[in-house]
């Protein structure tokens, strides 16, 4: 997480390849409490615009968070925090991801869906934000 502009505009990292896996037992309890931690961190963060960073990078399919979860964060995210999402980048899609949201894509809003950008590598990003002020775990690096 960082901060850029007059430093009240929040960047969110979220890194994929950190998800738990989807074989765990007790799989759908832990991905309901990391979106209620998630929405909470959000909901405190966010003061103005804001923007999240999806690495999907060094992510195997097991980690990757299922349709149905997404769509349930989509809806439980209020108002105000889509309306203050400025963009939110892909980093490193891969075909099921680009597939998933290809799919959704008219069932979300049109506004939404403007938001979303993909990104095929990180020098790509630099060129998008400040990297100062963001972290990228050395597996996604490499």
């Amino acid at each position: 997480t960082g901060y850029y502009g007059d430093g009240v505009n929040a960047i969110i990292v979220f890194a994929a390849c950190f998800l738990p896996d989807s074989s765990r037992t007790d799989y759908n309890y832990v991905m309901e409490n990391l979106f209620l931690y998630v929405i909470s961190t959000l909901e405190l963060m966010v003061a103005e615009d804001y923007m999240i960073v999806y690495l999907n990078g060094a992510t195997p399919r097991r980690r990757m968070p299922g349709l149905g979860w997404m769509k349930k964060c989509y809806q439980m995210i209020d108002r105000r925090l889509r309306k203050n999402l400025k963009s939110f980048i892909i980093v490193h899609p891969s075909w099921f991801i680009r597939t998933i949201l290809a799919v959704t894509r008219p069932f979300i809003s049109s506004k939404f869906s403007s938001k979303i950008q993909y990104v095929n590598t990180l020098s790509e990003l630099r060129e998008m934000i400040p990297m100062e002020y963001v972290h990228i775990p050395d597996s996604i690096v490499k």
